[in-house]
């Protein structure tokens, strides 16, 4: 039995909102075609009264009405979003008001992409529920509807039959989490494969990079002190070594530090190593040598890359090194496992 699909669009929407999505849930449909089973997916793009609906990119999406289709059981409803005007106009669309509450409630699941939750919290859809959302929205979000549980870090939520991701790209994560959930996470891997990711990413990850997050937010002295990190993560970055670097006591670096960052300074060391060691492994580095380059004991390197990023660095690297081996020039090797 096929897996209906409908995303909802309006003028001024953001494409990968929608094409991101779609894109997950067709590329699972070859997969499985590949592999000898039936399509799983049936992804129809709906709006208000049906027709070529323009994106903020210019690029224009044919659509299905709302306003003729009646509200019928579907598997999946969901939402794109958009920057704040053309979030306004469509809130003040009568069609979506009265019809898209029917859509959701009669979904197995429903939801939104991006700022597409201002439209589901508008329409009480999402009252009592922790929801995921676009970093820069996530504040006002959370002002204008109180009784929202918005978390301003994960990339994406799944609360009960309600799913919320976060800003443009996380709506493919969130799609992929769903496929896993459809069908196994060997096709879903298989659909993150096919599309060139560089991971699929699990729902409790950061909307930022650790590496991103620390450039962002780093005041003085921390600033100088995160480039050198990521230059030297094989030395011991303990708090008494990077204590030293800022010329601060131990207490007064952990205690300055974990306000600056909103985290630990253990906790961010092992995310960015991590993250090193994730690019590392995807251009065909051994994986003890991995370890050892990032500044992480073999005995936790696993558990701990596999906690952040859902996969084990052995598959990982075999996913990922593969296309990168596929590209080198004759002649080149690459390092052994």
């Amino acid at each position: 039995m096929l897996i209906e699909v409908a995303i909802l669009v309006y003028p001024g929407f953001e494409l990968l909102d929608a094409s991101g999505p779609a894109s997950v849930f067709g590329t699972a449909n070859f997969v499985l075609v590949q592999r000898q089973k039936d399509p799983a997916y049936e992804i129809s793009v709906v709006s208000s009264t049906g027709g070529a609906v323009r994106s903020s990119s210019g690029v224009s999406v044919d659509t299905k009405p709302l306003s003729k289709v009646p509200p019928r059981k579907l598997h999946t409803f969901l939402v794109a979003g958009a920057e704040e005007e053309p979030l306004r106009e469509v809130l003040k669309d009568p069609i979506v008001r009265e019809r898209a509450p029917r859509w959701a409630e009669k979904s197995n699941r429903y939801g939104s992409i991006c700022a597409g939750t201002f439209v589901l919290a508008e329409l009480q859809l999402i009252d009592g529920r922790r929801v995921a959302s676009h970093w820069s929205a996530c504040r006002p979000l959370a002002a204008a509807y109180p009784k929202v549980e918005v978390d301003e870090n994960a990339i994406f939520v799944e609360d009960g039959n309600v799913w919320t991701s976060a800003g443009v790209s996380t709506g493919i994560d969130m799609a992929l989490a769903m496929v896993a959930n459809d069908t196994c996470k060997a096709i879903a891997n298989d659909v993150a494969k096919r599309l060139v990711l560089y991971v699929r990413r699990p729902g409790n990850q950061s909307q930022f990079s650790p590496l991103l997050r620390a450039q962002r937010t780093a005041e003085h002295p921390f600033g100088d002190m995160m480039d050198w990190v990521h230059l030297n993560l094989e030395q011991k970055l303990d708090v008494p070594t990077l204590a030293a670097r800022t010329g601060l006591s131990e207490r007064s670096f952990f205690r300055k530090f974990t306000e600056v960052m909103d985290e630990t300074p253990a906790r961010l060391i092992e995310s960015i190593r991590l993250d090193a060691a994730r690019l590392l492994l995807s251009q065909g580095l051994a994986i003890k040598l991995t370890a050892l380059r990032v500044g992480l004991p073999s005995s936790r390197f696993a558990k701990a890359f596999e906690r952040r990023f859902g996969v084990s660095p052995r598959l990982y690297r075999e996913t990922h090194a593969q296309s990168a081996a596929r590209a080198k020039p004759a002649g080149q090797g690459s390092n052994p496992t």
